[in-house]
């Protein structure tokens, strides 16, 4: 490669960094203004006496974000050579929880770290053979305590490489599962991938979480590991960062009830 073509390279990639900058920063912007219109809406309407056209908790907060990063400890989940699922749930996660922090938006993680979550409650003193299911029923309990909305992170993986893009499930227990849904995979493939044509689906049984959980819930299957280029994009810190910019918006226009959600 020639000195001026790998010069025209940098230029591009820095060109790339700063437009991406640029991106996340009016998009946080705009967010923590849009929570700042919505804590002085409904305050001027307590005052007035009047209920607050926003939804809100009982406490008069927006109802706690619970994302759930799949996986963790020596469960790898899927995987693509020494890539592993339950390390792209994670960064994903807490690239979600900083947006949330950052706008004010009420957020829990079920873990931020790498480890897994049978042992959270100290049920048993032998969980031997029993790990994967109090795995599960642990983040059931945690979600369910808190009480919110529910947002499980996971990756997908597939025989056929041919396959990519975000899918998302939603709970049969409770009818705001849909339009959450709805309200992410609208934010998603309008602004990282139109192309993606995919419909929410209603979890079956076999999705344990979304299956016993009674608030609102999904699952958010991020992307497929088994695809070269879904791989590529979540393996890539600024990828990430803006596909948790768009999930963020889609949970906070369902939270708020903009845009008809």
């Amino acid at each position: 490669m020639s000195e001026i073509a790998m010069r025209n390279g940098k230029n591009g990639r820095r060109v790339f960094v700063f437009m991406l900058g640029l991106f996340l920063f009016a998009f946080l912007f705009a967010a923590a203004a849009y929570f700042i219109s919505v804590v002085m809406t409904n305050w001027s309407a307590k005052l007035q006496g009047e209920e607050p056209p926003i939804p809100v908790s009982s406490d008069g907060m927006l109802p706690v974000l619970i994302v759930d990063p799949g996986h963790g400890g020596e469960d790898g989940g899927s995987s693509s050579g020494e890539t592993l699922e339950k390390d792209l749930n994670l960064e994903l996660a807490l690239a979600l929880r900083d947006i949330c922090d950052l706008t004010g938006l009420p957020v829990k993680l079920t873990r931020e770290s790498d480890t897994a979550l049978y042992d959270l409650y100290g049920d048993l003193d032998d969980y031997s053979g029993k790990k994967k299911i109090y795995d599960l029923k642990n983040r059931v309990r945690f979600a369910t305590e808190e009480g919110g909305v529910y947002l499980g992170i996971h990756m997908n993986k597939f025989p056929d490489a041919k396959y990519r893009g975000l899918q998302v499930y939603y709970s049969p227990n409770d009818p705001g599962s849909v339009a959450l849904a709805d309200a992410v995979a609208d934010e998603v493939n309008g602004k990282i991938s139109p192309w993606n044509g995919r419909k929410s689906k209603k979890a079956t049984s076999a999705i344990f979480v979304l299956d016993r959980l009674k608030i609102p819930a999904v699952l958010v299957e991020c992307g497929f590991l088994s695809n070269p280029e879904d791989l590529e994009a979540l393996c890539d810190p600024s990828y990430r960062a803006s596909l948790a910019s768009a999930i963020f918006s889609g949970a906070a226009k369902y939270e708020t009830g903009a845009s008809g959600y």
